[in-house]
């Protein structure tokens, strides 16, 4: 699993690139970023156990480096991950270090809270900027369709629901992608708002089809 590479890489490449041509990867940075992406992929799959440790190697691994900014967008990805499965809570993780954020991370955080401005919209990641400053519903919907990565897709769809703006389009892209990806967590999400959805427009025989779905993803051996 690589989506979490480019949120901290940025910042990464900065430090490198003053250690000359070619430098060898530090350990830190190898470690760092595959505990993150383990971390990630266990929270997809519904492993919190997995997910914490994981994610405590990956804060141990950036702690050695003294990075606040690095730490921030390791945090980040962790909030991201919950957004997409539609865990909408406050980023405690962030908030002990917001002092030392900067502008791009405190926009990307309100664009998780779904309530980014213009001026923030300008400061986040490429994929996700024609979702925040989308004129309507249908125009957020194609411009989250339009977004190839599975996490940034899921992301950009939990913004949506979280502002009230997720058209049945964006629910099923959701729910599709979480699906063709293995992700249980996000999956079970998606399928509860779908049926749900279905239950409020008096469509008993979609919401009983999701709820079989929901039941089949929801077993384990």
């Amino acid at each position: 699993m690589k989506t979490t590479a480019p949120l901290i890489a940025a910042a990464m490449a900065v430090m490198l690139a003053a250690c000359g041509n070619n430098p060898p990867v530090p350990d830190w940075q190898m470690n760092a970023q595959s505990a993150i992406e383990r971390s990630t992929a266990a929270y997809m799959s519904g492993n919190a156990r997995v997910e914490q440790a994981e994610y405590q190697r990956a804060r141990d691994a950036l702690g050695s480096t003294g990075k606040v900014d690095l730490i921030i967008r390791a945090e980040l990805i962790r909030c991201a991950a919950r957004v997409a499965s539609l865990v909408f809570e406050d980023c405690p993780g962030f908030d002990k270090l917001a002092a030392d954020a900067s502008p791009a991370d405190r926009a990307y955080v309100a664009y998780l809270y779904g309530r980014a401005s213009a001026a923030d919209a300008a400061l986040l990641p490429a994929q996700h900027q024609p979702v925040a400053t989308a004129a309507s519903d249908t125009a957020a919907a194609a411009a989250t369709q339009a977004i190839t990565d599975p996490l940034s897709k899921l992301v950009a769809s939990g913004v949506l629901l979280r502002a009230n703006k997720a058209t049945p389009a964006v629910l099923g892209d959701a729910v599709e992608t979480a699906s063709a990806q293995g992700w249980r967590r996000p999956l079970l999400a998606w399928l509860g708002v779908q049926a749900m959805r279905a239950e409020q427009a008096g469509d008993a025989a979609e919401a009983q089809r999701i709820k079989r779905r929901i039941d089949l993803v929801s077993e384990r051996p």
